[in-house]
């Protein structure tokens, strides 16, 4: 598939998942952070790389907030100006400070130190964002390569925590484009459920 394709598909995916009502994200955000916790990768965890969802992505405030509770490490990213993330530590909402970088989009960024790039590697788990995923656990990202730069870190430190995308149901889809250096996740946490990759149990919902 063509990057022109890509960026179609993108396009579709985004022009859905802007299309939804607040209450529908405000809901889907809650069942999600009880879907994710039920992870056992979760649950083991000591550090997670995480990050805050903006505008009509399916919420992760009530996971950060929950994985703090149980006193786990929570690194957030922070952009820096080619593309590549940073990591701070999330402390509580209060240690969110609004950034916007040139004229494209707003973030909320961890306001304390930074801890470098290299930061991820110390993750048992990666939280990723995305727009889709495939029945192979490929991911179609948004297309800015932030998240392909920390999975080749990744893999350059022998590094080899879970990848987990957080997703609405509808975007869990037959097949994504992928590259030669796309890398598979291992799990897609959804509203209504959990898909492993890899595994015939498939999806293993534990809510209504």
């Amino acid at each position: 598939m063509t990057e022109p394709d890509k960026r179609l598909l993108r396009r579709e995916f985004l022009e859905v998942r802007n299309g939804l009502p607040e209450d529908v994200v405000r809901e889907s955000g809650d069942r999600l952070a009880e879907q994710a916790l039920a992870l056992p990768e979760l649950a083991r965890a000591r550090t997670v790389a995480a990050y805050v969802s903006v505008g009509a992505e399916p919420g992760t405030s009530a996971l950060l907030e929950a994985l703090r509770a149980r006193g786990v490490r929570v690194l957030l990213p922070a952009l820096l100006p080619d593309d590549d993330l940073d990591w701070g530590e999330y402390t509580g909402p209060g240690c969110l400070a609004r950034v916007r970088h040139g004229g494209r989009m707003e973030l909320s960024e961890p306001s304390g130190a930074r801890l470098g790039p290299g930061a991820v590697t110390a993750a048992d788990v990666v939280l990723l964002p995305g727009l889709a995923v495939d029945g192979r656990g490929m991911r179609l990202g948004r297309g800015g390569g932030s998240y392909d730069r920390v999975l080749a870190r990744l893999e350059r430190a022998h590094a080899h925590p879970a990848l987990v995308v957080l997703l609405y149901d509808t975007e869990v889809v037959g097949r994504v484009p992928a590259e030669a250096h796309d890398r598979p996740v291992q799990a897609v946490v959804t509203p209504s459920g959990v898909r492993r990759f890899g595994d015939a149990r498939g999806w293993t919902p534990k809510g209504p």
